[in-house]
């Protein structure tokens, strides 16, 4: 088998990233996109949903396989490749294109961006386009969705940077280091994972992102022309308190004066 060689316009979701983005397990577990494509099929009520950087299809191909109508925008063509192999996958209509400027035909009942995404757009502005662009996309009264993690600060010590997200050993020699390392100025930060191979051989992969303030992301729905109408803790509807570690926002999209 030949496997493609990264393409620079993929960004940082390049074939390399692709191959293993659908292991089983962890984000994929059914037990884990099931709530997800629940709560997205009760907010769009039978109506059209787009997924700004719908990847691989983890969340589109089942929404769309239980009858919901499912567009997508994605800059990586190597995640979109593995996306028609899956039930309901070959339903999900999808541009290449840029998640903050891209557009596509029709009004939607809901535009949603999950698993951290939005922080992957790294500047201000650029997170202020992609809810301007959801806006536009949506119909009066039509829902802006956002899962996102909150930035884990309250473990830093002062002069430190850097916290540990995930240890997994394989052996003795063999495992995976996650730590995200913050500019707490900048609200810019990296996620950083090391993997050693059983044979002793290493990868190291560096992502910028961006994080953002839920009041941040209130006022960016504001510019936008959006409201927000929900914010749970996670998809089980729970309260969002002091202590959550992630938010899920669902902005409505105001009448036109």
């Amino acid at each position: 088998m030949t496997v493609p060689s990264d393409d620079p316009a993929d960004g940082w979701f390049s074939e390399s990233v692709a191959v293993d983005y659908d292991t089983p397990g962890g984000a994929n577990a059914v037990e884990a996109v099931t709530p997800v494509v629940e709560v997205l099929e009760e907010l769009a009520s039978g109506g059209p949903a787009l997924e700004f950087a719908v990847g691989t299809g983890r969340i589109a191909a089942p929404l769309a396989d239980r009858g919901v109508p499912v567009s997508g925008i994605e800059m990586s063509r190597a995640m979109v490749a593995r996306l028609a192999g899956k039930p309901g996958g070959d339903a999900v209509e999808v541009t290449i294109g840029d998640m903050t400027s891209t557009r596509v035909s029709g009004e939607f009942a809901l535009v949603y961006l999950v698993y951290n995404t939005i922080s992957n757009v790294t500047t201000q502005d650029g997170q202020v386009e992609v809810f301007r662009n959801a806006a536009a996309h949506l119909r009066p009264g039509g829902l802006f969705l956002i899962e996102v993690g909150l930035p884990d600060l309250r473990r830093l010590p002062p002069g430190q940077d850097t916290v540990p997200f995930a240890i997994a050993p394989n052996g003795d020699r063999a495992g995976y280091v996650g730590f995200d390392q913050y500019n707490v100025a900048t609200q810019e930060f990296t996620s950083n994972h090391v993997t050693v191979s059983p044979d002793g051989t290493g990868r190291f992969l560096r992502v910028p992102f961006r994080y953002a303030w839920p009041a941040e992301m209130d006022l960016m729905a504001r510019i936008a022309g959006m409201r927000l109408k929900h914010r749970w803790a996670d998809w089980d509807r729970s309260a969002f308190t002091d202590a959550s570690t992630k938010h899920v926002s669902i902005w409505e999209k105001l009448p036109a004066e």
